[in-house]
């Protein structure tokens, strides 16, 4: 690798949803940081195989409330 091209690779930690902690190496801002992950192995339903509805309202619901429509 050329000198001086390339992002600092340090370790990071990063935080799991249900808390846990993980060390890895990444170009992620400084050395030591934290990493919280909103979505994770853990919870997206990718990977559970579980749906869930994050969208409760739909489109037209939604452009309702916005612009009084009733």
């Amino acid at each position: 690798m050329k000198e001086g091209i390339h992002p600092d690779y340090h370790t990071i930690t990063y935080v799991m949803t249900d808390g846990s902690k993980h060390e890895v190496k990444s170009t992620y801002r400084k050395e030591g940081e934290e990493l919280v992950l909103q979505v994770d192995p853990l919870t997206h339903p990718a990977y559970t195989g579980k749906r869930r509805s994050l969208d409760v309202d739909g489109r037209m619901d939604r452009f309702n409330k916005k612009y009084g429509r009733k």
